[in-house]
C-alpha cells in the first residue's frame, strides 16, 4: 500500500471476534487510547468485537477511565494476561468477578514473550517467577478459578529450576508513535518511552498478525530520518492520526520537552518533600545507595528517594533506571512514572528486563504492602482488590541488594516528627506485618538461597532478613518499642541488639549524606597521631558497601603509613559499622594486607556484643586478638602494652 493512513473506526473494524491482542504503553505512555477509543465505541454501538484475548506487559490506565479501562465491558473481552492490573480496575472487576479468564505474569516476562513470539519460539523460560504466586506450585500466575489453564509450567535444565511461560500468537498490536508518512514509517521522537513497540509489532507480524500505529502527526513520503524510525513501513499495516485530547505523552503532562529529552532541567531543580512519614522512609533507604551504583526506584513509596538524592546532590552519583527503559537521569512520578528528565538513554522494555534478569541492578528501592514473619512481601493482591505484580518479581528477584519501603501501618496514620524524633499521634486501621501475606510476591526463601541482602524500612524502625526470620535492627528516636512496634504487629520479630536510626532522619536540614556517601569524611574518620604512633579509625554507622568503599580505606591508611619509618599501634571503632556480604571477604583481606605493612599492635572496639563476636570470626588467625566494648578500654591496653616495653627497653 502507497497510502496507509486510515481512520479510528476503519482500524476498529480490523479487529475480529477471538481475536489476541496487544497493546503498548506504561502507565499513561504511550498508550494508543484513539485506537482503544475506537474500539469501545464499535463494541457498545455494534456489540463487536468479542471474546477478545488482551496480553499486555506494563499496566496502562489512570485507575479510571482512559487506556485499558476502555476494554473493561462484559463479552468484549474473553481472556487477559497482564502483567500490572492496578491501574485497570475496570478489567480487573471483571476477573475478579469471574466474568473473563485472568494471569498475572511477571511484566518482564511478557516483555521478553514478545521477542520470544516473534522469534518462533514456543515461550519463555526463565528464573523469574520461583517461589512466588506465579510459580505453578502455588497459584501458577491465575486470578481466579474459571482460568483452568496452564500457562506456567516447571522445568529442570542442567539441574536447575526453572519456569516456561507458554507463548501465544497475536493476530493484532495496537501500537502509538509521534510522526509517520504515508507508507508507514514510525518514529517516536515526542514519546517518553520507546517501551516493546518494535518486539510487539514483530510478534503480531510473524503471527501472521497486524499492526495498526497511532500517530498524533503525517510528514510525507520519504522525509524521515531512517536512523529515528522504530517501526518500520514493513511492519505496520495501518496508521491512524489520533485526536490530540486521546495522544497526551503521559497522562498527566499533555507534553514536556524535557520528557522528549530535547532539553536538560537544571540540577536540584526538584523541590523539597515535606518532613513527612514518606519523606522519612525514603531518608532511610538514600542511606543504601551505592555510589556509581545501578538502582531501580519503584513506583509509590520509592519514587521518594530520587528527591531526596536530588536535595543531597547525590544524583550525578547514581545511575538510577525504571523498567520500561529509562537510564539515568530523575525518574517523574505519580501518572508520569516511567517518564525522566536529564536521562543518559532510553533503551527498549525487554532489554532493561534483560540487564535486570541477569542481575544489573546493584540495588532496587521498591514499596511494600504486606510482609510476614519469615520475609515474603505482597504488592500484587488483597483480597478482592487486584494490583499485579508488574516488575515487581524480576526487579526484586534479580537485584543485588533490596531495600523494601512503606509505612508501618496503613489507613489514618498521624505522626509528628519533632527535635530529631517520631511520635505516633494515631495508629493506621490497617497492620502491614501480618501472620502470612495474602500472595507471595518477593519469595523470602528465594533471597535467603542466594544470600540476598533484603532491608525492610519504615517510618519507625528497621528490618533485615536474616536466617532466624524477619530481625529489627533500627527504631526511630522517641519510638517505643514495645508499644509502637511490637503490638502493632501479627508476629513477633527477631529482636536483637536494636541501633537508634540516625537522628539527622528526623531533621529539617539537608543530612549531609554526599559526605558520608562519597566517604569524603575520611580524612576526618581516619586520623594519625605521630607522637604516639597511633592510628585512629572511626567507622561509627559507616556503610562498606562495595569494592570502592574498600579501596578508598586502603588508600587513606597508605597515604597516612607509608611515609613512617616505625609501624603503629591502631584503634578501630566499629559501633553500628555495616559492611556487605558481597565485599566482606574483601575487606578482611585489605585489612590483614594492612596490618601485614604497617600495624603493630591492632585493638578493635564496639558496644554490640554481635559485632564483636563478628569481628573475633572476621580476624581470626594466627595472632591473639584484643576486641573491646569501648574506646577507653582499647586505649588503656594499648597504654599498658607501651608502658611494659619502656620498662623492657
Amino acid at each position: 500500500m502507497n497510502n496507509k493512513i486510515i481512520s479510528a473506526d476503519a482500524a476498529a473494524a480490523l479487529v475480529h471476534d477471538g481475536d489476541v491482542i496487544t497493546t503498548s504503553g506504561f502507565v499513561g505512555i504511550g498508550v494508543p487510547d484513539e485506537l482503544l477509543s475506537a474500539i469501545e465505541t464499535r463494541f457498545l454501538t455494534t456489540g463487536t468485537p468479542q471474546g477478545l484475548t488482551l496480553l499486555f506487559a506494563a499496566g496502562q490506565g489512570d485507575s479510571r477511565n482512559r487506556g485499558l479501562n476502555r476494554l473493561g465491558h462484559d463479552l468484549l473481552l474473553k481472556r487477559v494476561i497482564g502483567g500490572h492490573w492496578g491501574l485497570i480496575p475496570k478489567v480487573a472487576a471483571l476477573a475478579l468477578a469471574n466474568r473473563i479468564e485472568g494471569w498475572n505474569l511477571p511484566q518482564g516476562v511478557i516483555s521478553h514473550m514478545f521477542r520470544d513470539i516473534a522469534a518462533g519460539k514456543p515461550g519463555t523460560l526463565t528464573h523469574v517467577g520461583l517461589d512466588t504466586f506465579v510459580d505453578p506450585r502455588l497459584e501458577g500466575g491465575r486470578i481466579n478459578p474459571i482460568s483452568t489453564e496452564d500457562l506456567v509450567a516447571l522445568m529442570e535444565v542442567n539441574g536447575r529450576e526453572y519456569l516456561f511461560y507458554r507463548a501465544l500468537p497475536i493476530q493484532i498490536a495496537l501500537l502509538r508513535g509521534t510522526t509517520a508518512d504515508p507508507s508507514g514509517n514510525v518514529t517516536m521522537e515526542r514519546e517518553a518511552l520507546t517501551i516493546d513497540n518494535l518486539a510487539q509489532a514483530m510478534a503480531a507480524k510473524n503471527s501472521g498478525g497486524l499492526v495498526v500505529v497511532q500517530v498524533e502527526r503525517i510528514a510525507a513520503k520519504g522525509s524521515l530520518n531512517p536512523r529515528n524510525v522504530i517501526l518500520p513501513s514493513a511492519l505496520v499495516d495501518a496508521v491512524v492520526v489520533a485526536r490530540p485530547e486521546n495522544h497526551l505523552q503521559t497522562y498527566a503532562t499533555p507534553y514536556s520537552h524535557l520528557f522528549a529529552n530535547q532539553f536538560r532541567a537544571p540540577e536540584g531543580s526538584m523541590a523539597p518533600m515535606p518532613l513527612d512519614p514518606r519523606k522519612i522512609i525514603a531518608r532511610r533507604a538514600a542511606f543504601e545507595l551505592p555510589i556509581n551504583g545501578v538502582i531501580n526506584l519503584g513506583i509509590g513509596m520509592p519514587e521518594g528517594v530520587a528527591a531526596v538524592a536530588d536535595e543531597e546532590g547525590l544524583l550525578e552519583h547514581l545511575t538510577l533506571t525504571t523498567e520500561p527503559g529509562i537510564i539515568g537521569g530523575q525518574p517523574a512520578s505519580g501518572l508520569d512514572f516511567g517518564a525522566a528528565v536529564n536521562t543518559q538513554a532510553i533503551v527498549a522494555q525487554n532489554q532493561q528486563f534483560d540487564f535486570y534478569d541477569g542481575g544489573g541492578l546493584d540495588l532496587a528501592v521498591l514499596g511494600m504492602a504486606e510482609t510476614d514473619s519469615v520475609g515474603n512481601v505482597n504488592v500484587s493482591r488483597f483480597g478482592n482488590r487486584l494490583a499485579g505484580a508488574g516488575g515487581f518479581i524480576n526487579i526484586s528477584q534479580n537485584a543485588g541488594r533490596v531495600v523494601f519501603a512503606g509505612t508501618f501501618t496503613a489507613g489514618g496514620l498521624s505522626v509528628e516528627v519533632k527535635d530529631g524524633g517520631l511520635h505516633i499521634l494515631k495508629e493506621g486501621s490497617a497492620r502491614k506485618f501480618i501472620a502470612e501475606v495474602g500472595q507471595i510476591t518477593f519469595a523470602a526463601r528465594n533471597a535467603r538461597k542466594k544470600r540476598q541482602p533484603v532491608m525492610y524500612v519504615t517510618e519507625r524502625c528497621v528490618f533485615e532478613l536474616r536466617d532466624a526470620g524477619l530481625t529489627l535492627t533500627e527504631v526511630a528516636p522517641g519510638v517505643e518499642v514495645q508499644r509502637d512496634i511490637l503490638d502493632q504487629m501479627d508476629f513477633a520479630p527477631v529482636v536483637g541488639e536494636v541501633a537508634l536510626m540516625d537522628e539527622r532522619i528526623f531533621r529539617p536540614e539537608i543530612m549531609n549524606l554526599q559526605v558520608e556517601l562519597l566517604h569524603l569524611d575520611l580524612p576526618e574518620r581516619i586520623t594519625l597521631d605521630t607522637e604516639k604512633m597511633r592510628l585512629f579509625i572511626n567507622f561509627e554507622k559507616m556503610s562498606i558497601r562495595n569494592s570502592g568503599d574498600v579501596d578508598a580505606i586502603r588508600a587513606r591508611v597508605e597515604a597516612l603509613c607509608q611515609p613512617l619509618t616505625d609501624r603503629v599501634d591502631v584503634i578501630a571503632n566499629y559501633d553500628s559499622t555495616r559492611i556487605a556480604d558481597d565485599v566482606s571477604d574483601e575487606y578482611s583481606a585489605t585489612v590483614r594486607a594492612l596490618e601485614e605493612r604497617f600495624y603493630r599492635t591492632v585493638t578493635r572496639y564496639s558496644s554490640s556484643a554481635w559485632m564483636r563476636m563478628a569481628l573475633g570470626e572476621r580476624f581470626r588467625g594466627e595472632g591473639p586478638l584484643h576486641i573491646f566494648q569501648t574506646r577507653e578500654q582499647s586505649r588503656a591496653f594499648l597504654d599498658a602494652q607501651s608502658e611494659r616495653a619502656g620498662k623492657r627497653e
